[in-house]
């Protein structure tokens, strides 16, 4: 069964930096997508970042030049760098997969989620 498991989120000051990671257990196979989405309090859950099955990232507008999303195929581990932290980023942040390897903006359409890594960002 395939399971994913985020930690590296934190309490940081504005302009700080985080680095989250995500570990895929029970999948092997590369041919599918991982991607990170958000979920502040009051607000719907936001696609922040993903990997496509052929590597290509995509960004949401609200981050790109900050955040950078990365993964490591031979530890089954999904990073996202979080650089620049403005108060705005402060959410829950999710790691997902899809059996699909593109990448999708709609929540509904991942099939797996990990448990959440808080993230805080202070002014």
């Amino acid at each position: 069964q395939v399971q994913l498991v985020e930690s590296g989120g934190g309490s940081v000051q504005a302009g700080g930096s985080l680095r989250l990671s995500c570990t895929v257990f029970g999948y092997t196979d590369n041919s599918g997508c991982m991607g990170w989405f958000r979920l502040a309090p009051g607000k719907e859950r936001e696609g922040v970042a993903g990997i496509d099955y052929n590597g290509i990232a995509t960004y949401a507008d609200s981050v790109k030049g900050r955040f950078a999303i990365s993964k490591d195929n031979a530890k089954n581990t999904l990073y996202l760098q979080l650089n620049s932290l403005a108060p705005e980023d402060t959410a829950m942040y999710y790691c997902a997969f899809r059996w699909s390897g593109w990448w999708s903006w709609d929540y509904k359409a991942w099939d797996y989620w990990g448990q959440g890594t808080q993230v805080t960002v202070s002014s």
